[in-house]
């Protein structure tokens, strides 16, 4: 999995907006990407981080520390019926991912609807 140091919002864009997903991370301003997928989302929102990084150095500009430091682990644990449990390595072995990613990107898909309703 791709390790972000900021904390970010992932959102569904519709397809007015030109479909896939849209990363924001909240902690660094105009700091944004997408994505056909939600993977490609991340993996392009870790590299628009750092590039935001590098040109805040280059700029002689202050880097804010990440909203969360300290705060979240990023780690909990869950107990699910088994049933769900074997659904989701099912479906992770399908899509060829670790459980743990298919998670993430399934709670992050939810997070984004909400986000979209409310």
């Amino acid at each position: 999995m791709i390790e972000i140091d900021y904390p970010f919002t992932i959102r569904p864009l519709n397809a007015d907006e030109g479909g896939g997903y849209l990363i924001e991370f909240p902690d660094l301003p105009g700091c944004m990407s997408d994505g056909e997928t939600l993977e490609e989302a991340i993996a392009n929102g870790k590299e628009a981080m750092l590039s935001w990084i590098e040109v805040a150095r280059e700029q002689g500009r202050n880097i804010p520390e990440p909203h969360s430091a300290g705060k979240f682990s990023g780690q909990w644990r869950m107990r699910v019926p088994k049933s769900l449990h074997a659904d989701l390595a099912r479906r992770a072995q399908l899509e060829g991912v670790r459980l743990n990613t298919l998670a993430v990107t399934l709670i992050a898909e939810g997070l984004g609807r909400l986000h979209m309703a409310g």
